[in-house]
């Protein structure tokens, strides 16, 4: 029978008390040796969820880590497996002591979690990916794999194409009677990778519940799914706000969660009440689909220093140059809107920007300028500028001198 836990403790203590072998996955997102003290408040801006990730040195780190991933590893079934979620603070550190617990012949693989994160620019690269760890107890261990579809680059013409080696031992297409080639079998897509590209959870997700260092249900899902199936146990000795109970839950696992902050272990059980996951277009659409700015939109802008803007109703996108400080956004009108509407979806939208100039691209000749905010400028797309141009005398251009 499926059951859902959460308790209060060092999981040091707590995991004393579980079964040895009773557990198929443990999930770790344990201090990053950070050497911060996190804080963050919810949306409400009411409650304030916080953790210590202060450590005197490395050794104190490593040797808080190592005995509980001994407890770990004690209670870990023999077909069990571990996922320790690290980032470049302690990675060096993590691998050491795992291989030293689990043995280096039970390690399955290093995933690279990455995103998209935008930050102040610093005198390195930005850091865009986390690290985890994938170990198994024995190398009987559970494992479902999971497909994902081809590279758009893909010739799926010689994928669906059996072969075979040929004397020589080198790979050929294999042929019937005829000189025809075999088609293989139907294809499951491609065996998932180890670096996932999963989106970090957007502020408004409604899953976001102002936890430091929250972490998407997509991504714990993905790890549940690989490695355990439906029934199991599922442990997370530091579950924070409570994120991987919620992924076991959804995927009908049991699960247990263990945190020493109390406010933690309050806000996990009140997510579990009402758990729910973020969509993700994504990992549903692949990335290009993702991007939802207006293509016809945006080739008007072509030639322009400017940065695309994806979800905006009412900007397409903002210039690299500022105006008195301030982002400057571009709309373009499209062909179905007029003039005073589309100038209302810039304002709106520029006005959430504290903008202090806004540009309206106009695209249809035949519509009339209104009175715009004092902020906004109307300009004419080379479109119009042409069609207004045809449509004056022949000798303009002789007037003007350019002939």
């Amino acid at each position: 029978m499926m059951s859902t836990d959460v308790k209060q403790g060092d999981c040091l203590d707590v995991l004393a008390e579980v079964q040895a072998g009773s557990v198929r996955l443990i999930y770790l997102d344990p201090p990053f040796f950070t050497q911060k003290l996190h804080r963050l408040r919810t949306r409400d801006r009411k409650r304030e969820f916080s953790f210590n990730d202060l450590w005197n040195s490395h050794t104190e780190y490593a040797e808080y880590i190592f005995e509980r991933l001994v407890r770990c590893h004690d209670v870990l079934a023999a077909n069990g497996s571990l996922f320790f979620h690290c980032d470049r603070r302690a990675t060096h550190i993590i691998r050491g002591i795992l291989d030293q617990i689990f043995g280096e012949k039970n390690f399955r693989s290093e995933i690279i979690w990455q995103y998209r994160r935008w930050s102040n620019s610093q005198r390195r690269l930005l850091p865009n990916h986390q690290t985890i760890y994938f170990y198994s107890k024995t190398d009987r261990y559970v494992f479902n794999p999971i497909y994902v579809d081809y590279s758009p680059a893909t010739n799926i013409d010689q994928i669906l194409q059996r072969r075979k080696r040929d004397e020589h031992g080198k790979t050929v297409y294999d042929r019937d009677e005829d000189g025809r080639v075999v088609s293989s079998s139907p294809k499951k897509g491609v065996p998932l990778g180890d670096v996932w590209d999963i989106p970090y959870l957007n502020p408004k997700a409604k899953e976001r519940v102002g936890y430091p260092t929250q972490k998407p249900v997509l991504l714990i899902e993905r790890l549940i799914r690989l490695a355990s199936n439906p029934g199991d146990l599922v442990v997370d000795p530091f579950c924070g706000s409570g994120t991987t109970l919620v992924a076991a839950k959804l995927n009908d696992r049991s699960a247990l969660g263990i945190d020493i902050s109390e406010e933690a272990v309050s806000l996990t059980q009140k997510r579990l009440d009402e758990p729910v996951r973020t969509r993700s277009p994504l990992l549903e659409s692949g990335r290009e689909t993702y991007r939802n700015s207006d293509t016809t939109a945006l080739a008007h802008l072509l030639g322009t220093d400017c940065v695309p803007v994806h979800r905006n109703k009412g900007i397409d996108a903002i210039l690299l140059e500022q105006f008195e400080g301030r982002p400057v956004p571009v709309r373009v009108q499209r062909s179905n809107e007029s003039i005073e509407q589309a100038a209302y979806l810039l304002n709106k939208a520029g006005r959430s920007k504290h903008a202090r100039r806004m540009i309206l691209v106009v695209t249809d000749p035949a519509d009339h300028v209104i009175n715009l905010p004092l902020e906004m400028v109307a300009i004419e797309s080379t479109a119009v500028q042409i069609a207004k141009a045809i449509d004056k005398p022949a000798t303009l251009g002789k007037q003007s001198g350019l002939f």
